[in-house]
């Protein structure tokens, strides 16, 4: 995997904020990077899977329950 140079500052900066967002165009790395910057620290759930979409959706709380903090949630929008 190519090492990305926002890794660090992510890192250090989810260490500080409990909420960080990465925007930007479309196949520019966003994925890669945020699962990257996740490996080992913390879980890593994306809302492009139907069923983690629909359970956040409807039952927010249990969402979060089975995704405790720390947790990199991708595709959010």
């Amino acid at each position: 995997m190519i090492p990305r140079t926002l890794s660090q500052t992510i890192r250090q900066v989810s260490s500080s904020f409990p909420v960080l967002m990465v925007t930007g165009p479309r196949q520019f790395g966003k994925t890669t990077l945020l699962e990257m910057c996740s490996a080992g620290d913390r879980a890593y759930v994306s809302l492009d899977d139907l069923e983690m979409r629909r359970l956040a959706q409807q039952d927010p709380a249990l969402f979060l329950q089975t995704w405790p903090a720390p947790v990199t949630i991708n595709e959010v929008q």
